[in-house]
């Protein structure tokens, strides 16, 4: 928590007004900020000074794993993060590239998944990872990325939390997630989870014990209408203790987590929290 409202402080603090042309809004902002989460130690990086819907923020990461591309997947398995971006965002919605209803496009997971190469085929990031790590291989380049510039105009949203890099080092798997852009009232504690359970999951299908999940993010705000709420609510609270975090220990493979995983097969225990802020969401 601490590293968390550290951040809070810092952009209330010291952050500087941008003009947001996407959302129309103005955002408190910094540059650089650095958290890291100790897997290894089951110290779970959910947030106590208010409720923290940490089962959509699994559910999210499943569909991303899987590499989904429509908001009715991500309902279906218990997320509703992407109603807004796929059905919502005008751009969008006028894009001739866009399917239809629910339809978000080739973001995320989709990369992840089937990264398109010039000559027409496709590229499954995550399965070369999975099948590297799982035989103790480390090349320096166990990469997933979501960036993929030659189709932003293929899909409702760029990425934010945009790549992740895995490293083996003495036996052990590490994290390194790269993110370009942070809502930090709303968004961060989504990703600070999906960064820690991604290494957990990514170390118990390849037989690696997990280390420690690095969390860089280059631009993080706070948006001019969650101002008040953050500043004069959320950080007047004092924050309770870390909960444990546990998956269930019969997800043994990639096939596992692509076909039956769901999110009752993740747990939180000893979550004591403050009430629920209703922060405003930008689209």
């Amino acid at each position: 928590m601490k590293q968390y409202l550290d951040l809070c402080q810092r952009i209330v603090d010291e952050g500087e007004w941008v003009e947001n042309e996407r959302t129309g809004k103005r955002c408190l902002t910094v540059i650089d900020a650095n958290l890291e989460y100790d897997v290894e130690n089951n110290q779970f990086p959910l947030i106590t000074t208010r409720k923290s819907f940490w089962k959509a923020a699994i559910a999210e990461l499943l569909g991303y794993l899987r590499g989904y591309d429509n908001a009715a997947q991500f309902r279906e398995i218990g997320c509703n993060t992407w109603n807004a971006n796929a059905n919502e965002n005008q751009a969008w919605l006028n894009n001739p590239a866009r399917k239809g209803e629910d339809d978000m496009g080739r973001v995320y997971g989709v990369q992840g998944r089937a990264w398109m190469t010039p000559e027409g085929t496709t590229v499954d990031q995550l399965r070369k990872i999975v099948d590297n790590l799982s035989q103790g291989i480390d090349d320096r380049g166990e990469i997933l990325t979501f960036y993929n510039p030659g189709e932003f105009h293929l899909g409702c949203l760029r990425p934010c939390m945009h790549t992740h890099t895995f490293s083996i080092l003495g036996g052990k798997l590490y994290l390194t997630s790269y993110q370009r852009s942070c809502d930090v009232p709303l968004g961060l504690n989504f990703n600070q989870v999906q960064c820690f359970v991604l290494l957990a999951l990514m170390a118990q299908i390849t037989g690696l014990k997990p280390g420690k999940a690095y969390h860089k993010i280059v631009n993080a705000h706070i948006y001019e209408d969650q101002l008040e709420l953050m500043r004069d609510v959320q950080l007047k609270r004092e924050p309770f203790e870390s909960p444990s975090f546990h998956i269930n220990p019969e997800i043994k493979s990639f096939e596992d987590v692509e076909t039956w995983v769901t999110i009752d097969d993740f747990s939180v225990e000893g979550y004591e929290h403050h009430p629920a802020i209703a922060y405003p969401f930008a689209v």
